[in-house]
């Protein structure tokens, strides 16, 4: 058979530095787009039908509001909204990956 426990743990850091690719190429910005449907998807459900409608409308959301607390929070200098969405993801991500590992 299969070494599970080393195939499992490849198969994390696999997954890890895909995201990281994915993450350097979009810009912190496009994480939302990593993790708002996972959230939307342990709300909703998994049936499309409604999960795609419902990520567009938190990503927006989570979004807006990641700028509007990026604006106040330093006021009048503007912190980047990237700051404030990465500090947001990474511990959900960390939560994700403990979670399935």
């Amino acid at each position: 058979g299969i070494p599970v426990k080393r195939t499992r743990m490849l198969l994390l850091v696999s997954a890890s530095l895909v995201t990281g690719a994915a993450v350097s190429v979009s810009g912190i910005i496009g994480f939302v787009g990593l993790m708002v449907p996972h959230i939307v998807r342990m709300l909703f459900g998994s049936d499309h039908r409604l999960l795609l409608p419902a990520s567009l409308l938190f990503g927006g959301a989570f979004l807006m509001a990641a700028d509007t607390i990026a604006r106040i929070v330093l006021a009048p200098a503007e912190l980047p909204v990237g700051v404030v969405t990465a500090l947001c993801g990474a511990p959900y991500f960390a939560y994700l990956m403990k979670r399935s590992a």
